[in-house]
């Protein structure tokens, strides 16, 4: 009796692999074996920076509002303290929005928490 190798579900899961690893450079997106590795290794990739994703956004949300407290006159710190001790419910996404986009209304909120 012939051996069965079921050719069909491995061209298969050989495709949908390869089609994961499109765009990656030289055998990485052509060769079945180099290309397993490399999307294991960007899966591990994305899952590690979904989590990180979140860190880099707060760090940046963080920079534009101390520049932006800067140029007012005041630390970073010690506006978070005024905005706390005033009951401001303004996370920092909404902030840097604000120091970014409305710098005005940033001015004011400042204004009206150093008062």
């Amino acid at each position: 009796m012939p051996r069965a190798k079921n050719n069909v579900a491995a061209k298969r899961r050989h495709k949908k692999l390869l089609k994961l690893a499109k765009g990656y450079r030289l055998s990485r997106g052509k060769l079945y074996k180099t290309a397993k590795d490399q999307v294991e290794k960007s899966l591990q990739y994305a899952y590690r920076d979904r989590r990180q994703k979140k860190r880099h956004f707060r760090r940046l949300w963080i920079v534009r509002i101390n520049a932006a407290c800067r140029e007012n006159g005041i630390s970073y710190s010690q506006f978070m303290h005024a905005l706390k001790t005033h009951d401001v419910q303004l996370d920092r996404k909404a902030l840097a929005h604000l120091a970014m986009h409305e710098p005005q209304a940033f001015q004011a909120l400042v204004q009206q928490v150093t008062a």
